[in-house]
C-alpha cells in the first residue's frame, strides 16, 4: 500500500475522532451501508444463480463458432483420406493384375521357346537319322576290302 494513502486515512480518522458525532447522520450512513450491503448480497446471489448458465452459454457459443468448423475440417480430411485409401487399393489391384498378366505372358513365352527348341531338336534328330542311313547305304555299296588309289581311280598310272 501507498504510505501517503495510509497517512491521509489516519489524519481523517483523527479529525473525525475529535468532532462530535451527529447521531442522525450516523444512522443515515449506517442505513445506506446496510442498503448497499443488501444490494450487494442480492447482486451476488443473482450472479451466483446466473453465472454458470451464462458461462455455459458463452462456452457453447464459442464451441459452435470455433470447434464446429474444425470438426467439419476433420470430417473432410477423413473423407479425403478414405478416398485416397480407396484409390491406393484400386491402384494396388491394377498393379497386381498387371503383374499377373506379365507373369502369364512370360510363362507363355517360355512355353513357346521350349516348344520351338523341341521342334528344332526333333528336326536335328531326324536329320541325323537320315545322315546315318545315308552313311550306312554308302558303306554297304563300297567294298570293304579294296582300297582305291586316287590315281588308279582317275585312270592314270601310278607315280614311280
Amino acid at each position: 500500500m501507498d504510505p501517503d494513502a495510509v497517512e491521509r486515512a489516519r489524519n481523517r480518522l483523527n479529525a473525525l475522532a475529535g468532532e462530535r458525532v451527529d447521531e442522525p447522520a450516523l444512522q443515515a450512513v449506517l442505513e445506506r451501508a446496510r442498503d448497499g450491503l443488501e444490494s450487494l448480497a442480492q447482486t451476488s446471489a443473482e450472479l451466483e444463480a446466473t453465472l454458470p448458465g451464462r458461462v455455459s452459454e458463452a462456452l457453447h457459443s464459442s464451441l459452435k463458432t470455433e470447434v464446429l468448423p474444425v470438426a467439419r475440417h476433420v470430417a473432410e480430411i477423413r473423407g479425403l483420406s478414405s478416398q485416397t485409401i480407396r484409390r491406393i487399393e484400386r491402384l494396388h489391384a491394377e498393379v497386381e493384375a498387371e503383374r499377373r498378366a506379365r507373369v502369364e505372358d512370360l510363362a507363355l513365352l517360355v512355353e513357346l521357346i521350349t516348344s520351338g527348341w523341341r521342334s528344332v531338336e526333333h528336326r536335328i534328330d531326324r536329320v541325323e537319322r537320315v545322315l546315318d542311313r545315308i552313311e550306312q547305304q554308302l558303306e554297304e555299296r563300297r567294298p570293304r576290302n579294296s582300297i582305291l588309289r586316287l590315281d588308279e581311280h582317275r585312270g592314270g598310272r601310278p607315280p614311280s
